[in-house]
C-alpha cells in the first residue's frame, strides 16, 4: 500500500490521519490491513510454492498438460491438494498454455475385395460399458522413424479402463500384424474372457478379412464396425494415438529396435502413470484393478 511506503519511508508517522484521508482510507481500515501483513506474506509464500509445483509438472509433461492433469498429478504423486480453479488462475497470470493437438484428418480406407464382410456397428458409440475385459478397441496407425521409414502400431485398448491391453510394431502392413495382436490380446486376458466380449475396429481391409474374422470368433469375440469414413465411431482409439503422436518423438529413432523400445516405455507410462480425471483421478491400470475388485 503506498500510504505505508511513504509513512515508512520518510518517518511521518505524525500525519498518518491525514495521508488516510488523502487516500479516501479509513483509519481502522489501514490498521487492520497492517496486522493482517504477516498472513498476507504466509499467503503469497504459498502461492509461490504452488506456482513452481505446477511449474515443475507443466514443464515435466513438455508442456502438454492441462488444468486436471496437473491436479491428478500433484495430487498422486506429490500429494498435494490443490484446486484446479487455482491451477487454471496460475497457468494464466503465468501463461501456461498447454499445446493442445490439431485434429487430424480422416484416414483412407483401402478399398476390399468381394470375399472382405463388412459387419454392424453393435458398439455404437457406447464406449463405457461398465465392466473392463468386455469392450476392446483397434486400430493401427503409422509411426515415420529415422530418415523417414515407416513402421506401423496396431493396438487394442480396453474402452472402459483405457487402458491399451495389446500393441504390436511391424515394418509391414500384412495381415500378420492384426493377428499378432490378436495373439497378444488373447495372452493379455489370461483365458479371463468376458462372455460379451466384443472387439471394435473400423472398416479397414484388415477387419473386414475373411481369416480376420474367423480368428476373431475362435478367441471368443464379438465384432463390431464403425461406419464407413466415420472416426467418432472409434473416437477413444483416435484420442490415444492423437496423444502418442504428440507425446513420443519417434522421428529421432535410427533403429528399429530403438523404436520398439520408445513405443514400449510410453505404453507402459499410459497405463501406469497417466492419471485421467474421469477414471475417478485413477490410471488406466489402478482403474482396471480397481473396477475388477468391485
Amino acid at each position: 500500500m503506498l500510504i505505508e511506503q511513504i509513512i515508512r519511508r520518510y518517518s511521518l508517522t505524525n500525519m498518518f490521519s491525514y495521508f488516510c484521508e488523502m487516500a479516501e482510507v479509513s483509519c481502522s481500515g489501514y490498521y487492520a490491513w497492517q496486522q493482517a501483513e504477516s498472513i498476507r506474506f504466509t499467503l503469497e509464500e504459498k502461492d509461490w510454492q504452488d506456482y513452481e509445483l505446477i511449474h515443475k509438472v507443466f514443464e515435466g509433461k513438455k508442456k502438454k498438460a492441462d488444468a486436471l492433469t496437473i491436479k491428478m498429478i500433484v495430487e498422486n504423486d506429490f500429494f498435494v491438494t490443490m484446486n484446479h480453479k487455482k491451477i487454471r488462475r496460475f497457468m494464466n497470470k503465468f501463461n501456461l498454455k498447454a499445446r493442445i493437438r490439431q485434429a487430424n484428418p480422416y484416414k483412407k480406407m483401402a478399398k476390399a475385395t468381394h470375399e472382405h464382410k463388412v459387419v454392424p456397428n453393435l458398439l455404437n458409440r457406447k464406449f463405457n460399458q461398465g465392466e473392463p475385459r468386455k469392450t476392446f478397441l483397434t486400430d493401427i496407425t503409422y509411426v515415420y522413424w529415422g530418415s523417414g521409414q515407416p513402421a506401423y502400431l496396431s493396438c487394442v485398448k480396453d474402452a472402459v479402463t483405457r487402458e491399451i491391453v495389446a500393441y504390436h510394431l511391424s515394418r509391414s502392413l500384412k495381415m500378420d500384424i492384426v493377428y499378432r495382436t490378436l495373439e497378444k490380446l488373447a495372452d493379455s486376458l489370461d483365458e479371463l474372457l468376458h462372455p460379451e466380449a466384443m472387439i471394435h475396429s473400423d472398416q479397414g481391409v484388415h477387419y473386414t478379412h475373411p481369416e480376420f474374422q474367423r480368428r476373431v470368433k475362435k478367441l471368443g469375440l464379438i465384432q463390431s464396425m464403425s461406419r464407413k469414413g466415420n472416426c467418432w465411431d472409434n473416437a477413444p482409439m483416435e484420442s490415444f494415438f492423437g496423444h502418442f503422436k504428440d507425446e513420443v518423438d519417434y522421428s529421432v529413432c535410427q533403429t528399429f529396435e530403438e523404436l520398439h523400445l520408445i513405443i514400449e516405455e510410453y505404453i507402459e507410462e499410459y497405463n501406469t502413470n497417466r492419471y485421467q480425471w474421469s477414471l475417478n483421478r485413477m490410471t488406466p491400470a489402478q482403474y482396471g484393478s480397481h473396477r475388477l475388485a468391485v
